[in-house]
């Protein structure tokens, strides 16, 4: 659980207050009174399990949380947290490695919630080659390789604009599940150098790519750059702990060249340009 107290009730005010909720706003939502809510939240009453479970559900509590909050009222957890190399959850870990062989050749991850990397598809391990042995070796967490000054950091053409799209994730990320270990890695990470050479950057008078996504740009050693485009993939109303805090970013070539490049790096040929 991320929060030091023991009582039911002031763990449902702190996740009533982190998702930007008044007492009345949470009582209109889960369906009860203002007076019922003030009880719990005062402990002067404790909620029962479905009770537990439906503000639970309201506030959009992780499932990790919604144990805690359970064991907190008295109650026994709900929800199971097995390792994904378990037997049980086979068809989830074939799902995920179905998807990061599919999205070859362009790079694509697994990671938990807090960017610890659980598995890459070919071409992303390629592509983080060169960092230091010692942020590659298990447990890699994948932030720190690519924005330490001895992983990817030189090799990243918009370093200071993908920092700053990084962080931002980060802080929201932090706030959204109150996880201390989140916030200490972006901490980290905001201490770390600006590599020598990495240009100075300005909001551009029209941004890329409608203004919809920040690109991570890669440089390669012949001096081009690979652009892409990421999109984050989550399993949909998971039951178990370690689906829900799995995530799977995709990487998209954000320009023509990047795809083409990628699939020459794959012994695969172009698809013909459609005319205009």
């Amino acid at each position: 659980m991320n929060t030091t107290t023991t009582h039911a009730g002031e763990i449902l005010k702190t996740w009533r207050r982190r998702r930007g909720l008044s007492q009345l706003d949470l009582a209109a939502d889960a369906g009860i009174s203002q007076r019922h809510l003030s009880f719990m939240e005062t402990c002067r009453s404790t909620p029962s399990r479905d009770m537990a479970l439906h503000l639970a559900e309201q506030l959009e509590v992780p499932l990790r949380d919604r144990n805690a909050l359970l064991a907190a009222a008295g109650f026994a957890p709900v929800y199971r947290e097995r390792p994904l190399d378990d037997p049980a959850l086979a068809a989830a870990r074939e799902a995920v490695e179905l998807i990061l062989q599919g999205h070859e050749p362009y790079p694509a991850i697994a990671v938990d919630r807090r960017w610890t990397l659980i598995h890459s598809n070919r071409t992303a391990a390629a592509l983080m080659g060169g960092a230091d042995p010692k942020l590659t070796q298990p447990p890699v967490n994948v932030v720190r390789v690519s924005l330490h000054p001895d992983g990817l950091a030189s090799r990243i053409a918009n370093f200071s604009e993908w920092r700053h799209h990084v962080l931002q994730r980060l802080a929201r990320e932090a706030a959204q599940s109150g996880d201390p270990e989140i916030a200490a890695l972006a901490e980290e990470v905001r201490a770390y150098p600006t590599p020598p050479r990495a240009r100075i950057q300005r909001p551009p008078a029209t941004p890329r790519y409608g203004g919809i996504a920040i690109p991570l740009e890669l440089k390669t050693p012949d001096g081009g750059v690979l652009s892409f485009l990421s999109a984050t993939t989550m399993f949909g109303s998971p039951v178990e702990i370690s689906l829900e805090e799995l995530m799977i970013e995709s990487f998209f070539p954000a320009n023509a060249e990047t795809a083409a490049a990628m699939q020459a790096m794959a012994g695969l040929h172009s698809p013909p340009s459609p005319r205009p």
